[in-house]
């Protein structure tokens, strides 16, 4: 490197942009990162774009799903407590949770992060976080994007995720088979997952008064580690559930909207759900958060996922193996409802009543 082109580094990380801080801290997690692939990967991290050969012989008429999503104001919550290791299985986990209801395979996932000023280990353990979630899912960590930009972001950083999958046209699960009768099963959710956090914040934070290590008497656990809990990750379930030939017509991802919003977008026309609002624990932080705040239930329940994270829609005489396969991947489930006749609308027994 000759002096003129140092000098012009050394101004550039002067004016805040810190370009051999970002080789030097991406070069502490590569070995994480190159686990999180898959065969058909032919490039490694570094590129100037990703590259993934898809085996078409598998498919008879393959389609690519795609999804993008942010984390959003959980990420205010991880500066809170300085913790950003399960941050990254947040995004992974929400967006192979979008695709799979539509029954795609993931296959790969990118990243960008936008952030004020690079620091370490925060960026170390968002990317390790990211890593780690790919791994667990097979999904390949194909490439991402880091940008320092001081002037934008200030101390905070931004994190969003694209997840690409691959479904053959004929098994993509879409909802028009949903009939009246059909069974709703929910699958358990943890805490918030990634919604709800700006109320949750303000609720919890600005207005109760407590901080990220209070440990009040409603929760076994501080509010910070509650409000952290990483987004559950549905698709070992769903591929089993497919793979076993489970009648599986619709699924709905539970996230922002709730079950008020997020089932409509599968039910077909004529029918409309009927939840049961007791079928499923609700977490002790929902609880917290609508005590504290003086929430009515239907806007919790519009705001939150309230304890299901994930809905199936199965025939009746499906629904004990659907939940069988739920609880066989590690995820608590139960039937929670069931589909009626009606034009899309999402009652739920004991808090519409």
């Amino acid at each position: 490197m000759s002096e003129q082109t140092k000098g012009r580094s050394d101004l550039y990380a002067q004016a805040g942009v810190d370009i051999d801080l970002a080789h030097d801290l991406l070069s502490r997690v590569k070995s994480k990162i190159s686990r999180a692939t898959r065969p058909e990967v032919l490039a490694p991290i570094g590129g100037f774009g990703g590259m993934l050969q898809i085996d078409l012989s598998r498919y008879s008429k393959p389609v690519m799903v795609t999804s993008i999503d942010g984390v959003g104001t959980k990420l205010m919550v991880a500066g809170m407590m300085n913790r950003h290791d399960t941050v990254g299985f947040d995004i992974v986990n929400h967006c192979i949770n979008d695709i799979a209801v539509q029954g795609a395979e993931p296959l790969y996932f990118m990243d960008y992060i936008g952030i004020g000023k690079l620091r370490s280990p925060l960026y170390e353990e968002v990317l390790s976080g990211l890593a780690d979630a790919c791994s667990a899912q097979g999904v390949a960590l194909l490439g991402g994007e880091t940008a320092e930009m001081p002037g934008m972001y200030g101390n905070d950083y931004d994190l969003v995720g694209c997840i690409t999958g691959i479904v053959d046209r004929d098994r993509i699960i879409t909802g028009e088979r949903i009939q009246p009768g059909y069974a709703v099963v929910g699958l358990a959710s943890n805490g918030l997952h990634t919604n709800g956090y700006s109320l949750a914040r303000r609720v919890l934070f600005e207005q109760s008064g407590y901080t990220v290590d209070s440990h009040p008497a409603e929760l076994a656990e501080t509010v910070g580690e509650a409000l952290l809990k990483p987004h559950t990750c549905y698709w070992p379930a769903v591929r089993e559930a497919m793979a076993a030939g489970l009648p599986l017509h619709g699924m709905a991802h539970i996230t922002g909207g709730g079950l008020y919003d997020n089932i409509p977008r599968v039910l077909p026309e004529g029918t409309a759900i009927v939840c049961d609002s007791s079928a499923l624990a609700v977490p002790e932080i929902f609880q917290l958060i609508q005590t504290e705040g003086g929430i009515g239930s239907v806007e919790m329940y519009r705001v939150f996922n309230m304890g299901i994270g994930m809905v199936w829609m199965v025939p009746a005489g499906a629904a004990n193996d659907a939940v069988a396969i739920c609880e066989r991947a590690g995820i608590a489930a139960a039937v929670a409802g069931q589909v009626v006749d009606g034009d899309g609308d999402v009652s739920i027994e004991g808090v519409d009543s």
